[in-house]
């Protein structure tokens, strides 16, 4: 067996750069009836890898980029707003008012 030059670092480098692809199914099936299907896909690269192939869903999910566009209650206070639409509804007979 050939000793190998290549050290963690470079091979995890090298995986990092290029990108890997895990796939793969899990069925289980009981007398021939399928039950449950589970696809497990992997892709593991460097953010500016997932970047050049156009996955890059974490720039906009405002978990992960705070900053990120909220869609259109960017800017506006959600709680007055809430406030707001309550205080449309109609109040059941017999119940206090919101408040």
């Amino acid at each position: 067996m050939a000793a190998s030059s290549d050290s963690l670092a470079d091979i995890l480098e090298r995986v990092l750069d290029k990108g890997v692809v895990i796939a793969g199914d899990i069925g289980v099936s009981v007398v021939d009836v399928e039950l449950l299907t589970l696809r497990i896909r992997l892709f593991i690269a460097s953010a500016q890898t997932a970047r050049e192939m156009g996955m890059d869903w974490w720039t906009n999910d405002p978990f992960f980029a705070p900053n990120a566009a909220r869609g259109e209650l960017e800017g506006t206070d959600l709680a007055a707003r809430v406030a707001e639409l309550e205080a449309r509804l109609p109040v059941p007979d017999g119940r206090e008012e919101p408040r």
